[in-house]
């Protein structure tokens, strides 16, 4: 817990603090800290053995990038319940079927936000809804070739992305030598 915290943003996504701590060396530092309520992402993976993933605009990151669909946790909602949210509205899918993959800090020098990872199965056609400030295509690729762009980084710069497509293909092989594990309905 910080010693001192002084507000210098608050917006929509981000509240920016500067925060006074003592580290565990016994030295007093003052960080910036951007705090985020956290992400899912969602590694869809149709009948046919192809994931989906978004081209998508990008302004932060200076115009398109390819993604898997991913989203912020609105209002703290559990984290399977924003894959499920954002699978829906950005790719037109929903899946019968949900594993966990894990999470992990997109950033942890600076911010809090920690993105929940999600493979979804059994999917079935829905109609996308992409918030007004979302411009994507959707594309559907075979998981070789997703697995391939992210062991490479041909294409694919973005972590959650990354993170995502390779803790799939892990998951997927794993249960390909053992068999299908139960499925979580943990958020």
């Amino acid at each position: 817990m910080p010693d001192k915290v002084r507000n210098v943003f608050k917006g929509r996504v981000l509240t920016v603090n500067l925060e006074t701590v003592k580290l565990p060396n016994g030295r007093v530092a003052e960080l910036e800290i951007a705090h985020h309520p956290g992400g899912a992402a969602v590694v869809a993976l149709d009948a046919a053995g192809r994931v989906c993933l978004l081209r998508q605009f990008r302004h932060a990151a200076g115009g398109w990038i390819v993604e898997i669909p991913a989203g912020k946790l609105d209002g703290g909602e559990p984290p399977l319940d924003c894959g499920r949210r954002e699978l829906a509205e950005e790719a037109g899918v929903t899946a019968r079927r949900w594993d966990r993959l894990g999470e992990f800090l997109s950033s942890p020098g600076v911010l809090t936000e920690v993105i929940h990872v999600f493979l979804a199965r059994e999917l079935e056609v829905a109609e996308p809804a992409p918030e007004e400030h979302e411009v994507l295509e959707i594309q559907w690729v075979t998981l070789e070739k997703a697995l391939k762009m992210a062991a490479t980084g041909d294409g694919l710069r973005d972590g959650k992305t990354l993170i995502g497509l390779l803790w799939a293909g892990a998951a997927l092989a794993a249960e390909s030598k053992t068999g299908p594990r139960p499925p979580s309905t943990d958020s």
